[in-house]
């Protein structure tokens, strides 16, 4: 799938993505459920007017083997960013190879992991770009 967004427009909305999961934070605080600060995250993010897809089923070409599973993917911002959400003392690598295999198999160029299990969201973000992200425009 061709992503019409220049880096520069995909940053620009990773940020703002950022800017919403702060205020879901700030408003209810660490130490709740993942679903919850899923649903809150969702709320703002379409009360705002974006595009929020939530859990995911995608489709996955494994060789002549096609199969569609629950991918369990937080959500998708303007079919374009993957968001994925934690409630964790610490970001595991495993949590880092699952956002980057999500953005892989949906051919996405940028991926948001957000550890919602702190007293700031500014520094628990962890971006990720790939190979999409490099193909974009820069302007």
């Amino acid at each position: 799938m061709h992503i019409s967004l220049t880096k520069r427009e995909v940053t620009q909305l990773s940020y703002e993505i950022i800017g919403f999961a702060i205020k879901v934070h700030k408003e209810l605080g660490p130490g709740l459920l993942e679903s919850i600060y899923e649903e809150c995250l969702k709320y703002e993010l379409e009360s705002n007017g974006y595009d929020v897809k939530q859990q995911l089923t995608v489709k996955i070409d494994y060789y002549d083997l096609e199969t569609e599973t629950d991918l369990k993917l937080d959500l998708l911002v303007n079919d374009c960013i993957v968001v994925e959400l934690k409630t964790v003392e610490n970001i595991l690598p495993i949590h880092e190879a699952q956002i980057l295999s999500y953005m892989k198999l949906l051919r996405r160029p940028q991926g948001l992991l957000i550890n919602f299990k702190t007293t700031n969201i500014t520094k628990s973000v962890k971006p990720f770009v790939n190979e999409y992200f490099r193909m974009l425009d820069d302007e």
